[in-house]
């Protein structure tokens, strides 16, 4: 297996830190308003090296964080009149909604920034001990960036070239810098905003030390992975590294990877442009499977272009695999047997997908030339199963599909959505059961019915309902 590593841009062979075993770190949304479609790539992207990882036979430790204290959310609960932690686990909530119906799996650990201060203060503490950080007169503490020899090694940037300022880098309070390449590690407060009790001042952390912070808690000093959007690499995790390992005095992470970045109809996405489109935006025209199936459909670090065009294309592609496993499902209705002499043959010749499939994954993630494997699965499994198929061999087909897409995050096999008429009569036949004192029966209809996602509740008015 093969992973492009940012460190030093080129594809490396994965060998973990301990055999058997993945520590992953991924960069999480800073949470002040419900995702958008450009966070959702990340989550795609590198939930699906986990679940490859996975299917590799990894154990796989998968951290991703939630920023919960910022300026963004310190803003919205000012405007809102709450608590900043209102704002934040309000949308931590939604933020899980939005990835659940992307199947994106929830991660080992999802820590949260304002649970982490402690790990931030001692970090911070190392790092002044050991002179990599100083603390100005008002309280702020700023990490020193050239007593670090190898800052830039990741973004390939030099600090010569970085003298005179990069505005990524600059904030207020630019004269108590030594220099002003130096980057925040703690804040002091304003008003009305939270904060934490420091040896330095009341105040807040910056935004890096958080991730290098998690990281070591839940991961360890070194970790196999470290990713993100590409738009993370400088200055966040330039910044990472630096803290990370001025502070532990080992590597810190061993492959770094980046997603590159979402553009609307070939246009960087903005409020101000009006391409703005949240991850709920889309849900309202789109099963979010097929908003997967289009993250996948390109290389993980190719640009990507989102266009309601390319958008029914991936309709399109992703309902060619649901129909095609449908009608194995119909075929399985009335199949028999085991296989025969020629559908052995043809499992043969199938196995090969999987072959192809893995090779593709093997090769950086190639998650489009995975996809492209899947269709010609799809294609082979409608032309040779059929009426007359054993059991033994449909079944295999729709294994093979289904483990494919499986490994991609796709959900190929629909449930059938129970009718609401249907779920009348059953409530009719459960009311009946109890006045005959058939409770055995009402137990199952009820059991039934939350199988298929639906909610009783008796109330003096009679039973409600409702879709779980």
């Amino acid at each position: 297996m093969k992973i492009y590593n940012t460190l030093t841009k080129r594809k490396e062979e994965f060998v973990p830190l301990t055999e058997g075993k993945v520590k992953m770190y991924v960069c999480g949304p800073t949470v002040y308003n419900l995702i958008h479609i450009g966070n959702a790539r990340p989550m795609i992207v590198f939930d699906t090296v986990r679940r490859y990882m996975e299917h590799k036979g990894y154990e796989v430790n998968y951290v991703s964080n939630f920023t919960d204290v910022d300026d963004k959310i310190i803003k919205k609960a000012i405007e809102e009149g709450v608590e900043a932690s209102v704002i934040s686990e309000r949308y931590i909530e939604e933020c899980r909604k939005d990835m659940a119906a992307m199947n994106v799996k929830p991660a080992t650990t999802h820590p949260k920034a304002t649970e982490e201060i402690c790990g931030m203060l001692d970090m911070i503490g190392t790092l002044i001990e050991k002179g990599h950080a100083y603390v100005a007169e008002d309280g702020t503490v700023y990490y020193r960036t050239r007593s670090f020899k190898d800052y830039g090694k990741l973004s390939h940037k030099n600090l010569d070239d970085l003298q005179g300022g990069n505005r990524s880098l600059l904030v207020t309070g630019e004269d108590q810098k030594e220099d002003p390449l130096d980057f925040v590690l703690w804040k002091p407060k304003k008003d009305g905003e939270p904060y934490w009790e420091s040896p330095w001042c009341q105040g807040r952390p910056g935004w890096h030390i958080e991730c290098s912070v998690m990281s070591k808690k839940y991961l360890g000093d070194e970790i196999d992975i470290h990713a993100g959007g590409e738009d993370l690499i400088f200055p966040h995790h330039e910044n990472e590294i630096a803290q990370s390992e001025a502070a532990n005095d080992k590597p810190f992470a061993k492959y770094w990877m980046h997603n590159a970045f979402l553009n609307i109809d070939n246009k960087k996405m903005s409020k101000s442009a009006g391409n703005f489109f949240t991850v709920r935006d889309i849900s309202e025209k789109y099963d979010l499977q097929v908003l997967r199936f289009f993250m996948l459909s390109a290389h993980y670090r190719s640009p990507l272009n989102f266009s309601s065009e390319l958008m029914e294309a991936a309709q399109n592609g992703y309902d060619r695999i649901v129909t095609s496993v449908s009608n194995l499902d119909y075929l399985l209705k009335s199949a028999e047997g085991s296989m025969t002499e020629e559908e052995k043959k043809l499992a043969e010749e199938a196995a090969v997908y999987r072959t192809r499939f893995d090779e593709a994954m093997d090769d950086d993630f190639n998650t489009a030339d995975a996809l492209s494997v899947i269709f010609e699965l799809v294609k082979f499994a409608n032309t040779n199963a059929g009426e007359g198929s054993s059991q033994e061999f449909v079944q295999y087909l729709k294994d093979e599909i289904t483990e494919l897409c499986d490994v991609c995050g796709l959900i190929v096999e629909k449930k059938e959505e129970i009718l609401d008429s249907d779920i009348e009569a059953l409530i009719a036949e459960r009311q009946a059961a109890r006045k005959e004192k058939n409770f055995k029966r009402a137990d199952e209809i009820r059991d039934e019915l939350l199988a298929k996602g639906i909610v009783l509740e008796d109330t003096r008015e009679g039973v409600k309902w409702k879709r779980a």
